[in-house]
């Protein structure tokens, strides 16, 4: 256990340094988004490609893995906006409540985590479940978080939105063309693959950094705007995220495999790690931009997030048994 702390404390000191250093304005809140647009458009794409690149094309096209993942994922969603929805929690706060329950950091956090851990032979797992929480589970909280105001239409309307926004989102497209470059043995020019290598490098410490500086960017714009969210509308939440979610996913991908499924342990271990990650960070910018109480789902992700800390280690260490 001692040797997994090792590892994971860098990662969440990062995360720590960046929420330092927003929250006592080192770093101008100004910043931030300069900050996010470097690491989504920038560096993390070229980190993904050289993944999907240096990944045999049969893991990136794994079935089995997009199968337990999605399942899993989207049980998630409908247990969490089914519990959630009240008299004070309609259909869009509700919704983004489900995104943080079901979305790990994955991007921002996971890979260059897992990777430490397991090695980047858990890259197509990875990938494959930072597609499908990208192209489907956003797509579709988005499109449920409609539902208020608008009915069908308005959701219908709202999915269009989303599945625009994921094409001008550079991530899928560079998973893809990683994916084209290891179906084809393609080796980008020496200058070009240094370039790209210089700036997949970069994303991790700048991403983890970005993480703690987006958390208290969202959370002292949220508390000026609708006051800190009660506890009791914040604690379920995460539980399912830290909890609920990577036994979920244990529990479905060793029956996938009783069933005769072909997932091997490797991707089942890399799984419920993925499960066991923080909310996604880029949750509170997408709750702020379509209305929804950005207070409470900024406090979630942060309290998952410092929580991780410690669960995430436990998980890893019971996670190596199925190995």
């Amino acid at each position: 256990m001692l040797q997994i702390f090792l590892v994971t404390i860098p990662f969440f000191a990062l995360v720590a340094a960046g929420y330092v250093a927003a929250r006592s304005r080192v770093l101008p809140l100004e910043a931030i988004p300069g900050l996010n647009a470097f690491v989504l458009y920038f560096a993390l794409p070229c980190m993904l490609y050289r993944f999907g690149a240096n990944t045999p094309i049969a893991q990136l096209l794994d079935g089995s893995v997009a199968l337990v993942w999605g399942l899993c994922g989207l049980a998630t969603v409908a247990a969490v906006v089914a519990f959630s929805r009240n008299e004070r929690i309609r259909w869009n706060d509700a919704s983004f409540g489900a995104l943080v329950a079901a979305f790990p950091n994955t991007g921002f956090m996971g890979v260059p985590l897992l990777t430490a851990i397991l090695g980047t032979q858990v890259a197509g797992p990875v990938i494959i479940t930072i597609t499908f929480d990208m192209v489907v589970t956003s797509s579709l909280c988005i499109a449920l978080s409609r539902l208020d105001a608008a009915g069908s239409h308005g959701a219908a309307q709202a999915m269009r939105k989303a599945l625009a926004g994921v094409l001008r989102n550079p991530m899928p497209w560079s998973i893809l063309l990683g994916g084209v470059a290891s179906a084809a043995s393609y080796e980008l020019p020496g200058p070009v693959d240094r370039t790209v290598t210089m700036l997949g490098d970069a994303a991790s410490p700048v991403a983890l950094f970005t993480i703690g500086a987006v958390l208290a960017r969202s959370a002292m714009l949220a508390a000026h705007a609708r006051g800190r969210a009660p506890v009791r509308d914040v604690l379920p939440v995460v539980l399912v995220k830290l909890v609920v979610h990577p036994l979920l996913v244990c529990a479905v991908a060793l029956a996938a495999r009783a069933m005769g499924l072909p997932l091997s342990l490797p991707a089942c271990v890399a799984l419920v790690l993925v499960a066991a990650l923080p909310s996604a960070s880029n949750v509170s910018m997408l709750a702020e931009r379509f209305g929804a109480d950005n207070g409470r789902i900024a406090r979630i992700i942060l309290w998952t997030t410092a929580a991780a800390f410690f669960t995430f280690p436990l998980v890893v260490g019971q996670a190596e048994r199925l190995r």
